[in-house]
């Protein structure tokens, strides 16, 4: 008979990667944990839900007011925000003709965004 103990580990280095490769699982595992029980946010209460929903309503409505309203954009330059309906039957008007089209859109192009100023001339050299 043998009269060394059996081990449940024969080799020594072997259970010392294990126990470090569960080791570092586990403290990666506590981080998570204690990362996610940090950054998670407080929770919404009912007046904060209300103002978040009213405040959706707004722009909703201003995006279908926008949408489906002729309105003023920018008077001094003469741009109008049009109805989707009313672009579309413009557009398909307009295009009937391509060169014209194109010329016409490149004329209201730059009219909308004018170029910018050239830039100043550069400071005079003191040390010349």
């Amino acid at each position: 008979m043998n009269s060394e103990p059996t081990n449940c580990c024969a080799d020594k280095g072997k259970c010392a990667y294990a126990a470090a490769i569960i080791g570092a699982f586990l403290i990666v595992a506590a981080l998570v944990a204690a990362m996610r029980h940090y950054t998670k946010p407080e929770p919404l209460n009912a007046g904060r839900a209300a103002e978040r929903a009213k405040v959706l309503a707004e722009i909703r409505a201003d995006e279908a007011d926008k949408l489906n309203n002729t309105t003023w954009v920018d008077p001094t330059k003469g741009l109008v925000r049009l109805r989707i309906e009313d672009a579309m039957k413009l557009t398909v008007q307009e295009w009937r003709n391509p060169a014209a089209a194109r010329s016409n859109l490149i004329v209201r192009v730059e009219k909308a965004n004018p170029p910018p100023p050239p830039p100043p001339p550069p400071p005079a050299n003191p040390f010349e």
